[in-house]
């Protein structure tokens, strides 16, 4: 028996037109599931626990949403080792677009999930909470501040409408981050941790981070000016930023972030630093192309 996790309002409602269609799919080729969702976030994962509780066989979660549903959801089901996928539907789909799934061919994806076993796919722990994709502090997360806040636009124009009014009162912070082999006492605009290669909807902040090494790539932005900021910021989406001076990028399995700053990861707030996060090898079952 599979779970079919839906957030029906992923992607401003693309989550429920998704998932009608991925259970139409699952459907047509007989492949058992029951539907899990809720009017809210704790229903949702009131309904999940109940679930998992009454079905020690269940196959895997497939999850139709974003990174926030990702996010929730990980708590819950990775304790218990069930295996989880995820249908793009929501805004962002970066844990999707790290593992390197077209965007666009959900019956792909459902034939590869439903055909195939599941691999050992890292995740980070950062103060007790599982993430997938990417853990950050400086300008995006008060970005991401902001954007939380902002009742209008919707979408991903919300968060470029939030980076408009940061940027020009942003000042960079100082920073102690502890790795494995050293320590890095310095000023910085933006820190990335990275178990996955984007964030912000396709930024490949760490183009190179890999979801099966046991490490986080982090990536070190260090002061540059507004200018050269919104010059180089295009440069994210294809990766080509880590040839910047000012971009440093460090591979570590525990990193521990502090400064008077605020952490999200896979968009979600942690609060305030000091973080402690680490790479755990093979912590959940997925599957990949």
């Amino acid at each position: 028996m599979w779970a079919l996790v839906i957030n029906p309002v992923a992607g401003q409602g693309k989550g429920a037109t998704v998932g009608s269609y991925v259970a139409g799919y699952l459907q047509n080729v007989s492949a058992p599931f029951v539907i899990v969702t809720g009017k809210s976030s704790t229903a949702l994962v009131d309904h999940l626990e109940s679930f998992l509780a009454n079905n020690s066989n269940c196959k895997g979660v497939i999850c139709v949403g974003g990174d926030g549903l990702l996010h929730i959801v990980l708590q819950k089901v990775v304790p218990v080792h069930v295996p989880i996928a995820v249908i793009p539907a929501g805004t962002g789909n970066d844990f999707v677009r790290s593992l390197g799934w077209d965007l666009s061919d959900v019956d792909w994806q459902l034939e590869h999930i439903l055909n195939f076993d599941p691999v050992p796919l890292d995740l980070g722990l950062v103060d007790g909470e599982w993430f997938a994709s990417v853990l950050s502090t400086g300008f995006d997360a008060v970005v991401n501040e902001r954007a939380n806040k902002l009742s209008w636009p919707k979408g991903p124009m919300k968060y470029n409408a939030s980076i408009a009014i940061e940027l020009p009162r942003f000042k960079p912070k100082d920073y102690e981050i502890q790795l494995d082999d050293r320590t890095i006492t310095t000023q910085a605009m933006l820190i990335a941790v990275g178990n996955g290669r984007s964030y912000g909807g396709g930024m490949l902040v760490c183009p190179n981070a890999d979801m099966s090494d046991g490490y986080f790539d982090v990536m070190v932005l260090h002061p540059v000016s507004k200018i050269e900021f919104i010059k180089t910021f295009p440069s994210v989406f294809i990766g080509a930023h880590v040839d910047h001076p000012a971009v440093e990028i460090v591979r570590s399995k525990k990193v521990r972030i502090q400064s008077k700053a605020v952490a999200y990861s896979d968009g979600e707030r942690v609060g305030q630093l000091p973080v402690n996060a680490e790479c755990i090898p093979g912590a959940m079952l997925g599957w990949r192309p």
